[in-house]
C-alpha cells in the first residue's frame, strides 16, 4: 500500500532528504533518450544521493515508434548501472520498472499475458502523446484495470490539450488513474502554462505521487537548485514521500 501523502510541520529537511524516493526516471544508461552512459548515470545519482535522494526506481520508455524496451534490455542495463554505482561506493537502492506509452504497442504487449514492469506490485507508469489523448482511452484503462494494475498517469500537467479543460483531470481519475507531477514543472521548466495546470492539481487535491522524470543534465541543475528546492517544499509541503 503507498503511503501517499503524510502531513506534519515542516522540519526544515531539504525537499530530496524528505522526499527520499524517485519513482520516475530516466537513469538507466543507453536504452532510451536519459542518460547515455554509465558514467553519466553514476554522476547524476551521486549528486542526488548527496542532495538526499536515496532510492531511485528507474523507468526507461517502453514506446512501440521508438524504444522498444523489454525486461532483457532493462534488466541487463539496471545490472550495469548497479555495479557501477557499487564500484563507485554509492549507498543506494537501485530498482527498474518502465514509462509505457499508450499506444497500439502497449495494448499487445498487454493482452499478451506477459507481465508488465511495475513499480511495485500492480502500480503501472503510463504516459500519454504530446499531441493527442488516446482516442480509445476508456478501452485501455478498462483492460488495465481488469488485469489488476492500477494506472499511474505520468505529468498530466504537460499535455497541452488538458489546459482548457482542466474538469478533464477529474474524468481521468474516474478512470481510475492516479496522477504523478514533475517537479520541474513547478518550476516553469516546461513553460507557464505546464506550471499553471500543476498549480491546479495540487490546489484541487489531484496529486498522488511526484518524480524528477530525470533525463540529462539540463533537467539535474534545475532540480538541485536551492530556489528549487525551496519551491518544491513551498508547494508541496511535507504530505508527498513516494514511499510504499
Amino acid at each position: 500500500m503507498w503511503k501517499l501523502f503524510r502531513k506534519e510541520r515542516d522540519s526544515g529537511v531539504p525537499f530530496f532528504a524528505q522526499m527520499k524516493k524517485d519513482i520516475h526516471s530516466h537513469l538507466l544508461p543507453g536504452i532510451d533518450d536519459g542518460s547515455p552512459d554509465a558514467e553519466t548515470s553514476v554522476s547524476f545519482i551521486r549528486r542526488l544521493s548527496d542532495a538526499g535522494l536515496k532510492e531511485f526506481i528507474c523507468t526507461p520508455h517502453i514506446f512501440g515508434d521508438m524504444f522498444r524496451n523489454n525486461p532483457e534490455t532493462i534488466n541487463r542495463a539496471l545490472s550495469k548501472l548497479k555495479k557501477a554505482t557499487a564500484d563507485a561506493g554509492l549507498d543506494v537502492k537501485l530498482s527498474a520498472a518502465a514509462e509505457y506509452m499508450l499506444d497500439d504497442y502497449f495494448m499487445e504487449l498487454l493482452r499478451s499475458g506477459e507481465r508488465l514492469l511495475t513499480l511495485n506490485d500492480t502500480y503501472l507508469l503510463t504516459e500519454f502523446p504530446f499531441s493527442i489523448p488516446p482516442s480509445n482511452l476508456e478501452e485501455i484503462t478498462f483492460e488495465i484495470n481488469t488485469q489488476n494494475y492500477q494506472p499511474v498517469l505520468a505529468h498530466p500537467e504537460r499535455y497541452g490539450y488538458f489546459h482548457k479543460n482542466p474538469k478533464v483531470y477529474s474524468r481521468l481519475k474516474d478512470f481510475g488513474f492516479l496522477f504523478q507531477i514533475n517537479l520541474l514543472s513547478l518550476t516553469g521548466y516546461y513553460g507557464k502554462p505546464v506550471r499553471k495546470a500543476a498549480d491546479y492539481l495540487i490546489k484541487n487535491n489531484l496529486v498522488d505521487l511526484v518524480g524528477t522524470d530525470l533525463h540529462h543534465e539540463g533537467h539535474l541543475s534545475v532540480l538541485l537548485d536551492s530556489r528549487s528546492q525551496a519551491l518544491f517544499k513551498k508547494k508541496l509541503g511535507d504530505k508527498i514521500y513516494n514511499e510504499f
